[in-house]
């Protein structure tokens, strides 16, 4: 099998609108996390989330009045799309094969275009019921045909390769919170089996909407701390009492080693270990007993010829929800035997909150930044740890550690798991 190096990066998160400054955020411990802005949840019961805070799509793109009329996640993917593809160089290269570039994405739908739509359902529902006629004939006069076609998740994929001119591969996979790190993890795997070259890949997503909000609410899987907004989310806190929505993109470039060594590309990290398993249990709950999440990272293991003392840090998926933590804390635990008491594991969704889709493309991101600069990020909130997790999750403040491999966790509604590992690149 052919090794895949990573060779660009980028993301927009709730804490930075870039790479290094939400790097450096993370480092010092900063919360995104702030009342939702994006519509008026003044009724809900959550009232807070992690937007992504002042961004314009003209700081990247010189078209970027083009993409005024599409949806969030769409503008936050050709940010971090195009941050990657600079951080690469490879649009630079005279010799790239554009057949042999594509597009593997893990994205959601696009932000719903909710006011029209309830005055759409208003205006035809008369009786408790919808007449579809009427229904039709006011959706073709009222509705934005662009809005609408922007719900589709693999639309950032598209826009992304006709962007940048990637003319191989194209797909989105929507696996709930494990779909970026599915893509990235797929997107490897088609490089290593001689599919593609170069492979743009990551997520995005956006879900700080009425019917998002609403939808993990009736979950009972969001936090209700809304006059503690940057205390809500509490990855493996005794007092934890649900995740934070949050939303943005990580993007990485993944190439084939001799396709990047011939071009001169820098070098950030190599992929070597993927994981993929399904809990075939329940749609919202993990196993208890963890049994997919343990398949999961002993698969990734065995993929990179591993033992878990290998592991210098984890990230864990670490949502701040009862069920999630205390299940990830038991799989590290059977997958990692005694070396679970002695890796460092964090989770930044203290900070950035759960970004869905996208969440685990820039947790990828985030494990190639320990590896470059020896810094782990912390898991704030973390006062009163929880008796049933009881591993060492970088309580508080960032910790200084040489990393030359990481494992990065993410498991998904539905139960679909997903384990990368990624290591410091030697030749």
């Amino acid at each position: 099998m052919r090794r895949v190096v990573v060779t660009g990066m980028g993301m927009v998160t709730p804490v930075g609108r870039d790479v290094e400054s939400s790097w450096r955020a993370l480092l010092a411990g900063e919360s995104g996390v702030a009342p939702i802005s994006l519509f008026d949840a003044r009724t809900f019961p959550t009232r807070i989330a992690a937007e992504v805070k002042g961004f314009d799509l003209a700081d990247y793109l010189d078209d970027a009045d083009r993409w005024a009329e599409y949806s969030r996640n769409t503008r936050f993917a050709l940010a971090a799309g195009k941050m990657a593809l600079d951080d690469s160089r490879l649009l630079e290269y005279a010799g790239l094969d554009r057949a042999r570039f594509g597009v593997y994405l893990g994205s959601g739908e696009g932000q719903h275009d909710f006011a029209r739509f309830v005055k759409l359902v208003y205006k035809t529902g008369g009786d408790g019921k919808v007449a579809n006629e009427e229904f039709t004939s006011h959706g073709v006069k009222d509705l934005h045909a662009l809005h609408e076609a922007e719900q589709e998740p693999g639309t950032p994929a598209a826009h992304l390769a006709a962007r940048f001119g990637a003319r191989g591969a194209n797909a989105n996979c929507l696996t709930a919170c494990a779909a970026s790190s599915q893509a990235i993890g797929e997107a490897y795997e088609m490089i290593r089996q001689d599919c593609a070259d170069v492979m743009l890949s990551g997520g995005t997503h956006s879900m700080i909407h009425p019917f998002g909000v609403t939808g993990f609410i009736l979950l009972t899987a969001l936090s209700t701390r809304n006059d503690e907004p940057a205390r809500a989310s509490r990855p493996f806190d005794r007092d934890r009492d649900g995740f934070i929505l949050g939303e943005g993109s990580g993007m990485l470039v993944l190439e084939e080693l001799e396709h990047a060594k011939a071009r001169g590309a820098r070098i950030l990290g190599e992929i070597v270990g993927y994981g993929s398993t399904a809990d075939a249990f329940r749609i919202t709950d993990s196993h208890e007993d963890g049994r997919g999440a343990i398949a999961c990272i002993r698969e990734a293991l065995a993929g990179a010829g591993m033992t878990p003392d290998r592991i210098d840090y984890v990230n864990a998926h670490g949502t701040s929800t009862s069920v999630n933590d205390s299940v990830e804390t038991l799989a590290i635990k059977q997958a990692f035997g005694e070396a679970a008491y002695k890796v460092p594991i964090s989770s930044t969704k203290s900070m950035m909150g759960h970004l869905i889709a996208a969440a685990g493309s820039v947790e990828a991101v985030i494990c190639l930044l320990t590896i470059r600069d020896g810094l782990l990020p912390p898991t704030i909130n973390l006062d009163n740890p929880d008796a049933d997790c009881d591993l060492d999750y970088v309580p508080h403040e960032a910790r200084t550690k040489r990393v030359d491999v990481a494992l990065s966790n993410s498991f998904g509604f539905g139960g679909q798991n997903i384990t990368l590992i990624l290591k410091r690149y030697t030749d």
